[in-house]
């Protein structure tokens, strides 16, 4: 009774888990980004596609389970200090599963994850989420309406002048 009772419940998560489980290929993938793209150029292991007139790339690595959407949003020399501080304050609070990075001198809106372990829905708020980053760069640095509790952008203080030194 014991036994049946445990090889019962094995069974039930091992079909639990692997109903739950992902299986995302490159070919789901491309369907999937297909379906929501203004247009998509596929070319060995990324996607190059246009979303809301902005362009994202989709690069994947089935062998390393690994996937990233990106989008470029600015040339490095052309930014500011407050912006670099503000987007580091935003990967915090305001960037949520995306994130701002920099790579051969481009600022670019960057979502990470195993390729095998995303669903459908996953993809589709990542494409929505690396769009929102870019466009929201420079103004409020989201990706999404979500926002952590504390502060959002970096505000330059300048430092108290004392009347009197002490010593």
């Amino acid at each position: 009774m014991v036994k049946s009772f445990f090889l019962s419940a094995i069974l039930f998560f091992a079909i639990t888990f692997k109903a739950y489980s992902q299986d995302m290929s490159p070919e789901k993938l491309e369907e999937i980004i297909t379906k929501i793209a203004d247009t998509t150029n596929l070319k060995g292991n990324s996607i190059q596609f246009i979303y809301n007139r902005t362009m994202l790339v989709c690069v994947y690595d089935e062998n390393a389970n690994r996937m990233r959407i990106i989008s470029p949003i600015i040339e490095y020399k052309k930014l500011e200090e407050e912006q670099i501080l503000n987007s580091l304050v935003a990967n915090f609070h305001s960037a949520l599963d995306v994130k701002y990075a920099l790579s051969d001198e481009i600022i670019w809106s960057v979502f990470i994850h195993p390729l095998k372990e995303l669903t459908a829905h996953q993809v589709e708020d990542a494409i929505k989420q690396v769009y929102n980053a870019n466009i929201t760069f420079g103004s409020t640095y989201s990706s999404t309406n979500l926002v952590f509790p504390g502060n959002t952008k970096k505000e330059e203080k300048t430092p108290e002048k004392k009347l009197i030194e002490q010593f």
